[in-house]
């Protein structure tokens, strides 16, 4: 028989370094997961990803048992990584942080494919072209 999944929890966590400490450790005690073997069993499965933020949701069955899923990086983290930024703009519509060539979006749209909901590579570019356009970085071709 198939175990009964209790709850579903989505955290962000960087990878290859994550910590019981706040804010992984309370969120993961109060579902009741062995918060030691979910950290080991994180940072084994994220260790070529260490110090990016690892989108993760984690399945808690009855039984206290769990598994979970490792996601791509936010898109945000992805295109201020490729201009080497930290943070995107504030008022995109008058300050601009920086350009982005389409060659650049297509890498990131296609990192991100399989989180996204886009039936092709080109209906992906236009949503990580959206996501420069909210973050003041102009696309450039």
């Amino acid at each position: 028989m198939a175990k009964k999944l209790a709850k579903q929890i989505k955290v962000q966590a960087i990878g290859g370094k994550a910590t019981p400490a706040p804010p992984l450790g309370p969120v993961l005690g109060q579902a009741g997961i062995n918060i030691g073997e979910f950290v080991n069993q994180f940072n084994e499965k994220t260790r070529e990803r260490m110090g990016e933020i690892v989108p993760t949701i984690i399945n808690v069955y009855d039984d206290r048992s769990f598994d979970f899923v490792v996601k791509v990086s936010p898109m945000s983290r992805l295109i201020l990584k490729k201009l080497g930024k930290q943070k995107g703009s504030g008022k995109n519509l008058t300050s601009k942080i920086g350009t982005i060539t389409k060659a650049q979006v297509r890498e990131v749209a296609e990192e991100k494919m399989p989180d996204l909901n886009a039936a092709s590579i080109e209906a992906a570019m236009k949503i990580v072209e959206g996501s420069c356009y909210t973050m003041g970085v102009t696309v450039v071709d």
